[in-house]
């Protein structure tokens, strides 16, 4: 994520033009850059300054390129996404900007009174010192010279009094040095309390507060109708004639307004002009004024092609964007060069195929027989049936006690009957299980890639073994085609490796084929091996190992596609056309956090925006949207009573759909309870173990903090598992007991496992002012290039320590590499560093450069998720 400002000092007022690039689109991977900006104006700018700003943000849009989505921020009414860069807050300042502040020599200290409004984000604004400004709704900071006072409304939340400790732990450090003294006051209660005595003298005494809040905000009713006004060159408004909303309508020389009540959005035709996108915010603006709406409406400027989810949301079935196929074609044509030069170029792992979690632990399976629990011997564990539903349990141990992963499986020609027991079965054996382990809702062909991980080898077979299917198909006349080892059936081979491999039964004809993949074709007398023209080497290994597991007695015959036989033809029913062009993988995008509140039996979503592990607070619901997987955690005081209740939000999550991303309902959901994170959920934060293990509300966590008492927290040792693989994990190491794939399962010693990512010092606990350029989502220590944290191979050597070497990690062994300046290393130097291991150019940066360009250092940069790490060094040229 790249972030930057421009500062604008104009006559009487303050304007502030922020702009925020977008850390999931500023690699050509996906295309283009975005940006977003903000232009932020105080309440005395007037109609000029504003015309000012909204006129510098178009120009720095045009030498952009026109990449960006504009917002109007206005003073005490910012959006949360503008809040979100600031952490943990925006204090405005009243007066006109000058370049002499600061208190000078022997001046008091001014008293200052802010209230605190919002949970994750927080609006902060300074109210005169009188007693006529408390509330019962709203947090307020009383700010002395020796003391900060915390004063909370009784109707306030528990979350915004959290919040509000942030902003007390940032005034302390900040316009105290750390030294003053801190005193919360609850609402109400005033008696035997000497820092309640003290925060009332300072208003002359204590008096009750009136009940009507003199802060109530009026709030603009959202039912109005959407409309759609054509803006003309003129910048008159026109009705576009129709009521119903369609893409289609907007032409890409014109500029419109939606008017959405609470919010209106201008969209820019690509085709426009910078003038006449000018008048049409010009327009925009004198509408506002002249209708006499509120103030609080947030105006939004959207260039075609950039539209926002809440914009596309307004119009029927909004074209999905298409996925650009530039990286995936560049990177191959680019290995194809290196290969033409002599270099041996190796294929880059899967960016979410590393395992999080020791994935030889223990696994159980049983299959839903009617009413009843059939459990899988193991030779039989890895292998299920369409028809039918199955029960998972994993066991993967840990430090100090095991966790437990379970699974419902829901094959895709199961009945309804076998779906529901399914999860009634799995929550039985939760409710008996020890500790709280993490559930999971998963649909043939949707199942995420932690589930195939854990199987290491997986089997799906047409037909089912459920009595419920066969007398389905029994009264609905339907031939059973049940897999017998026997008759005649196609597998499609896929996965990554021997420790991510499937075999898939799919309908016995031509059209099933596919070039990017291998196949098996059995009948009674033969059995082929069918290789796709585009079909990679890994998948040619994969092929023959599960062709050992389907059927090792006969011998097989090879066929590339082009050169197959009639006989093979013959038992597909005929030659026939099937797909032949490349499978391209969807770019992997940054996740996206949401906070679900169903007070009064209502369901609302809201977005948390440059998320980080403080906003999972206690008292809430939040859903972790992945895209291919989603997260529904439960804080421990939320009021969410089940899993089964999790559950059924997470499916309403799907069925809204907010990021309009075509979310299918079979998307696996996962329920995560706080306190017992699986490493694949917290490596999307930097993830600090001694936070989720806290007692208390989140106002009384942080409270402790603040105040020094580490006796209230309970920190327990938890794992931070490194991603193992085959290299990582020593065949000495695995278990005697064996699975039908031939790979043992056990525990890996605690000598191979990475140190915990925890942070020891008290403060660190807060969401503390960081840069605004901090980095999103760097989780915890799983990458397979880490040596145990604690180990002292982990230590960064220094340059007199190594004598001009450094020590990189990129496999498991330790390799002392040369220094070389940036502007050598990089992808585009005009002089190059010759023999060096191109995969890990930033390797060879010094310890000065690397954390020069970015902005960490290597520790923390290895601790980054494999993904987000190919994403920094190809935004510097270093990948």
């Amino acid at each position: 994520m790249s972030l930057f400002f421009l500062f604008l000092l104009y006559a009487m007022n303050l304007i502030f033009l922020l702009v925020h690039c977008l850390s999931q689109t500023v690699l050509p991977k996906t295309g283009p850059a975005q940006h977003d900006i903000h232009y932020w104006l105080g309440n005395d700018t007037n109609k000029v300054d504003s015309a000012f700003a909204s006129d510098k943000a178009l120009e720095l849009d045009a030498a952009l390129g026109s990449c960006t989505v504009q917002y109007r921020e206005l003073q005490g009414l910012e959006t949360g996404k503008f809040l979100s860069y600031f952490k943990p807050c925006i204090i405005p300042v009243e007066g006109l900007y000058s370049s002499h502040q600061g208190h000078l020599n022997g001046e008091a200290y001014k008293f200052s009174l802010l209230t605190c409004k919002g949970d994750h984000v927080v609006h902060i604004k300074e109210v005169p010192f009188s007693r006529s400004s408390l509330n019962h709704n709203d947090v307020f900071i009383l700010d002395t010279a020796s003391k900060i006072f915390l004063f909370s409304g009784c109707n306030s939340s528990i979350q915004e009094r959290a919040k509000a400790l942030e902003v007390v732990q940032y005034i302390k450090e900040n316009n105290h040095g750390g030294k003053c003294e801190v005193a919360t006051i609850e609402d109400g209660k005033f008696v035997g309390d000497s820092d309640v005595g003290e925060f009332w003298s300072l208003f002359g005494g204590f008096a009750p507060i009136p009940r009507d809040s003199p802060s109530s905000v009026q709030k603009q009713s959202d039912t109005s109708s959407v409309k759609l006004l054509w803006i003309t060159t003129q910048g008159k408004l026109c009705q576009t004639g129709t009521d119903s909303l369609n893409k289609k309508i907007l032409e890409t020389d014109k500029c419109y307004m939606l008017d959405c009540g609470a919010e209106i959005f201008v969209w820019m035709g690509r085709q426009t002009l910078i003038s006449e996108r000018k008048t049409s915010i010009s327009a925009t603006e004198d509408f506002l004024r002249t209708q006499g709406r509120s103030t609080g409406t947030h105006l939004t400027f959207l260039t075609e092609g950039l539209e926002s989810n809440i914009f596309r949301s307004y119009f029927d079935n909004w074209p999905q964007k298409v996925e650009p196929k530039l990286y995936e074609e560049g990177r191959e044509k680019v290995a194809a060069i290196f290969k033409q030069q002599g270099y041996e170029v190796k294929e880059l792992p899967e960016e979410d195929c590393e395992p999080f979690i020791n994935c030889r632990g223990t696994l159980k399976v049983w299959r839903v027989n009617g009413d009843e629990l059939s459990l899988l011997p193991v030779p039989e564990q890895t292998k299920f049936y369409s028809g039918d539903c199955y029960v998972v349990q994993f066991t993967y141990p840990g430090n100090e006690r095991d966790e437990n992963l379970f699974y419902t499986w829901i094959g895709r020609s199961s009945v309804m009957e076998d779906r529901r027991d399914a999860i009634s079965h799995m929550n039985a054996i939760v409710d008996s299980t020890k500790g709280d382990p993490v559930l999971a809702q998963a649909v043939e062909d949707k199942e995420p890639v932690q589930f195939f991980l854990i199987f290491q080898t997986f089997i799906i077979f047409k037909g089912g073994m459920s009595k419920r299917y066969k007398k389905f198909i029994a009264e609905k006349g339907i031939t059973d085609e049940t897999y017998d080892g026997i008759k005649t059936a196609l597998f499609r081979v896929q996965g990554t490796s021997p420790q991510n491999m499937q075999a898939i039964e799919v309908d016995l004809v031509s059209s099933s084929l596919n070039s990017s993949y291998c196949y098996i074709l059995q009948t009674e007398t033969f059995i082929f091996t069918w290789i796709g023209s585009l079909s990679l080497t890994r998948d040619h290994d994969l092929l023959d190992r599960m062709l050992e597991l389907i059927n090792p007695t006969l011998q097989p015959i090879s066929a590339r596609e082009g050169s197959e036989p009639d006989i093979f033809w013959n038992a597909l029913g005929g030659k026939a056309e099937y797909p032949k062009a490349k499978e391209m993988k969807q770019c992997i995008e940054d996740p996206h956090l949401f906070t679900l509140n169903t007070t009064e039996g209502d369901f609302k979503v809201k977005e948390i925006y440059n998320f980080t592990q403080d906003d999972l607070t206690t008292e809430d619901v939040l859903v972790l949207d992945c895209h291919r997987e989603i997260y529904v955690w439960i804080g421990c005081h939320s009021n969410v009573g089940s899993k089964q209740q999790a559950l059924t939000l997470g499916l309403k999550f799907l069925e809204m759909d907010v990021l309009i991303e075509g979310l299918s309902l079979e998307t696996p959901i996962y329920i995560v309870t706080e306190g017992h994170e699986p490493p694949f959920f917290t490596r999307f934060f930097e993830w600090d173990p001694s936070k989720a293990n806290m007692h208390g509300n989140s106002f009384e966590r942080k409270l402790a903090i603040l105040k020094g008492k580490p006796h209230n927290l309970e920190v327990p040792t938890r794992n931070s598992w490194k991603a193992y693989s085959r290299e990582t994990t020593p065949d000495g190491l695995r278990s005697k007991s064996v699975i039908s794939n031939g790979l043992g399962r056990s525990g890996s010693p605690a000598s191979s496992v990475s140190g915990s990512n925890s942070k020891s010092s008290a403060n660190q606990l807060f969401s503390s002012p960081t840069p605004i350029v901090r980095k999103l989502f760097s989780g915890s220590p799983h990458d397979e290039s880490l040596v145990s944290a604690g180990s002292p191979a982990a230590e960064p050597r220094s340059l007199s320590q190594s004598a001009g070497f450094i020590q990189a990690d990129g496999s498991g062994d330790c390799v002392n590499l040369l220094i070389y300046p940036y502007e050598r290393l990089s992808v585009i130097s005009s002089d190059p560093v010759a023999g060096i291991d191109v995969t890990k150019r930033e390797a060879y940066l010094s310890d000065e450069d690397f954390q020069d360009k970015f902005g960490m250092t290597k520790r923390a940069f290895y601790e980054l998720p494999k993904w987000r790490q190919n994403k920094l060094k190809m935004s510097l040229h270093l990948f």
